[in-house]
Order: C-alpha cells, then sequence, then structure tokens
C-alpha cells in the first residue's frame, strides 16, 4: 500500500509540473498580447464608464467586466495551440509530422552454409483511420542468393515485427541470421536508421520498425481541426457519399436529433430542480425549525457525485426517461438550494429594518426585499447548476439512451473516434455557453442593481 501511495503522489508530482507548463505557456501568451493590446490602445483615453468613476475596484463585480478582445484573443490562441499540437493543415508551420509514405530498407542475412544474401523491403506507413492499409507490392529486384525481398504497412507511430526471413530459403535452420541492415551492422538490442524510420532487432533475431513518430500528437488522442470539421461536414466514403455527422448521423440517428434529446433533458431537469430547491431553499433560509429538518439531508446529498446515483436510478426508475431525469433533477436540486438559501441568507439586515420601520408587512417584506436581494445569489445558484446539469448529461445518458449527445459521446469512445468524442464536446460546451449567456442577459435584465449595493 505505500508503495502505491508513493506511486500515487510520484505521478501527482508529475501532473502538476505538466499542467503548470501548459498554464505558464497560456500565460506568457496572454502576458505578450496584452502588451500589445496596451501599447496599441496607450494613446486612447481608457477613462470611461461607470466603474472609471470609482475609486476602488477591486472586489467590486459591477467594475470590473470581461475584456471582449481579450476573450477573442483566447479563444485563438487555444485553437492555436490545438492547430500547432496536431500538425494542422491550417497554419503555415508545424511541429515535425510523423513519417508516412512509402520507404525501404535492405538488410543482408547469413545461412548455416555460411553464405550471404541481400532482400529489400518495402515499408509502407499510413495515417491514422486510413481505409488504404494494404501492404505495398512488393520490389521486383535486389534479392540475391537465397534471400526473398518482403514488404509490410504499419500506421503511423506504430511499431511492427517484420519476419523478413519468412521469404528465405533456409531460414528455420540453426545458423541463419541476419547481419546488416543498409550496410550496417546490427545485433540483438541495437538500432539502424533508414529514410522514415529505423529498424531494430529484438532478442529472438527478428526485426521491428518503427516510423518516426514527429513531435505532433497522435490523431487518436486528439485529431487536428480540419479532421474535426470534415468529420462533422464534408466526410465522404469510397463511393463518394457524404457520410459526415451532419449529414447521416452516428449510428443511424441524426446529430441534431441526439443533441435535441440532450437538451431535452437537461432543460427538464432544471427546471424540476428549481421549481422544488427554489422554494425549499427559501423556507430553509426564513425558518430555523425546516432549515434544522433539511439541513443534515441537503450537506450530506450535496458532496454526492451524480455518477454515483446511477445504480439506484436503474433500480428506482428503470432505464427510460424517468431515470434520465430524475438523474438531472437531483443534480440540480441542491445547488439551487443551497443558493436560495444563501440568497435568504445573505439580505442585509438594515434593509429588513427600514422595510419593517416603513410598515411594510411580512408578505411584503418577501416581496419586496427579500426576493429581490435574493436573486443574485440565485440566478449565480442557477447557471451553477445548468453547467453541473450538462456534465451529468453524459452520466444520464449512460442509462441504455439510445440518442443524445452523451450517448454519441460515450458509444465513439469505445471505438476510438476520437473526433466525434471532441464533436459531442465542442457541441455540448457551445450549447452551455450559449445558455450561460441568456442567463447572463436575463440576470442583467431582472436583476440590475447587482453588485451596486
Amino acid at each position: 500500500m505505500a508503495q502505491e501511495l508513493f506511486d500515487a503522489l510520484i505521478t501527482t508530482f508529475w501532473m502538476i509540473l505538466g499542467i503548470a507548463g501548459i498554464f505558464a505557456i497560456f500565460l506568457a501568451i496572454s502576458g505578450i498580447v496584452y502588451l500589445g493590446w496596451n501599447f496599441i490602445n496607450s494613446k486612447k483615453d481608457q477613462m470611461r464608464g461607470y466603474g472609471s468613476l470609482k475609486t476602488v475596484t477591486f472586489g467590486d463585480e459591477s467594475s470590473v467586466t470581461a475584456n471582449r478582445a481579450a476573450s477573442v484573443a483566447g479563444v485563438i490562441t487555444v485553437f492555436l495551440i490545438w492547430g500547432i499540437a496536431t500538425g494542422s493543415a491550417l497554419l503555415p508551420f508545424s511541429l515535425p509530422k510523423p513519417f508516412t509514405g512509402i520507404a525501404q530498407f535492405e538488410y543482408t542475412a547469413v545461412n548455416t552454409a555460411g553464405e550471404t544474401g541481400k532482400g529489400q523491403v518495402a515499408v509502407k506507413v499510413f495515417e491514422f483511420g486510413s481505409e488504404d492499409t494494404a501492404a505495398p507490392e512488393v520490389p521486383s529486384g535486389g534479392a540475391t542468393g537465397f534471400v526473398a525481398n518482403d514488404s509490410v504497412a504499419l500506421p503511423e507511430r506504430r511499431r511492427k515485427i517484420v519476419r523478413v526471413q519468412r521469404n528465405d530459403e533456409g531460414s528455420k535452420e540453426d545458423g541463419y541470421k541476419i547481419t546488416e541492415i543498409n550496410g550496417q551492422p546490427i545485433s540483438p538490442g541495437a538500432s539502424v536508421p533508414f529514410e522514415g524510420g529505423e529498424v531494430s532487432m529484438l532478442a529472438s533475431g527478428s526485426l521491428q520498425v518503427r516510423p518516426e513518430e514527429g513531435l505532433t500528437m497522435e490523431s487518436l488522442y486528439l485529431p487536428s481541426p480540419e479532421q474535426v470539421f470534415d468529420r462533422m461536414f464534408t466526410k465522404t466514403n469510397e463511393a463518394g457519399e457524404n457520410i459526415s455527422l451532419v449529414a447521416a448521423g452516428y449510428q443511424n440517428v441524426g446529430l441534431w436529433e441526439n443533441v435535441m434529446w440532450s437538451l431535452v433533458r437537461v432543460v427538464i431537469g432544471f427546471f424540476l430542480g428549481c421549481l422544488f430547491g427554489i422554494p425549499l431553499g427559501f423556507a430553509m433560509g426564513l425558518n430555523s425549525w425546516l432549515r434544522g429538518w433539511f439541513d443534515p439531508i441537503v450537506e450530506f446529498m450535496r458532496p454526492v457525485p451524480p455518477l454515483a446515483l446511477i445504480p439506484l436510478i436503474i433500480i428506482w426508475f428503470g432505464i427510460g426517461e424517468q431515470g434520465k431525469i430524475s438523474l438531472l433533477f437531483l443534480a440540480a436540486l441542491w445547488i439551487m438550494i443551497i443558493g436560495a438559501r444563501a440568497g435568504v441568507s445573505g439580505v442585509n439586515i438594515s434593509k429588513v429594518h427600514a422595510a419593517y420601520s416603513l410598515g411594510a408587512s411580512k408578505r411584503q417584506l418577501l416581496r419586496k426585499v427579500i426576493l429581490p436581494n435574493s436573486l443574485p445569489e440565485i440566478f449565480t445558484a442557477a447557471r451553477v447548476a445548468m453547467g453541473v446539469c450538462w456534465g451529468t448529461v453524459v452520466a444520464a445518458e449512460l442509462v441504455a439512451a439510445e440518442k443524445g449527445a452523451g450517448k454519441m459521446i460515450i458509444a465513439a469512445s469505445k471505438f476510438q473516434l476520437t473526433d466525434i468524442v471532441l464533436i459531442g464536446i465542442i457541441i455540448i460546451g457551445v450549447i452551455g455557453f450559449g445558455i450561460d449567456v441568456l442567463m447572463r442577459i436575463a440576470e442583467n435584465k431582472l436583476v440590475p442593481w447587482k453588485g451596486r449595493g
């Protein structure tokens, strides 16, 4: 156990270094862009707007707003890093890419009788996901003695054993061995480079081909932007038919049908969470008995991840829509309860006293003071709950869903279709961002006093 704990700590340490490195690069680019932006705008008047009239802006939400130029630059930087890391053809420059194409090397073998022969091996390295995986033609000439030419095909960034001796006469007899690659001596454990990669000899005497890997990321782990675009809009099969996600969907379900079902489930689950969570949160904030009654339940369920509830959801509600919506409802419920409770508890007591001094009744106090001053916290909780619901929809659609963006992501991951997984993630993120923007607009319209005391 101590060794496992130590290994986990070491892994965590390397993760910290990796994450810190990524953040350092991103922040360095942000700093460079910021200096350029300030230089361009150095002669412009920056003292404008409501926030510029304040002497203290730190901690004042109404005076600190997002710089839209920084937002655009940040998004462009993400895509730029994505393109560089994947060797995108959309950029005028690129990191060294892995070798693909056809190369050739020569090997020299010695048989039991001490005779020497030479043969040619054609090596075909195809791109990940390519349909053309057939071995290349065997070289027609160059073989001497008992040695015969051979060929092999393998995907980029992969290794493959090449049993060249299978075509050679007497290769199964004792004393047969391969001694040279392209005129350079080779022995077990050694490697010899050739155009496009290197050839290594294993302990058994067999040869192993390893193409040049380059510095870009493999499509299996992160496809390039144009590959994702092609999969979504323009991908065709050998017959020229459009088999993209937009045109043909995935597993006989249209892309937008999948998205629509996920959106419907999220909206219904979120609505139910608000419908029951906000009144309960208000009750807990206004009544000490109800707060004491429900507080242990809320605080117990709040840290329980929705994934942990899937087995119970299946047992209780089955694998139909009720189970999926129930999981999303529970994901939003506790957040809305806590948000509404915090909003009520955070109302400034001086406002309550002022309302009472003006003769307000309890109903008027609730409607004119507590509810308006609670809305900022409720909107914040709603935005968090919506984000959690979108994150939970993938887990919810694990419950035997036939349609949904989450189901599409899970099914594609089983077949290592990373481009489809990325498309699903991007669509969920874009829709989630769009909903958040709409909620911000609604918040600005309905709660214009937020952050202004």
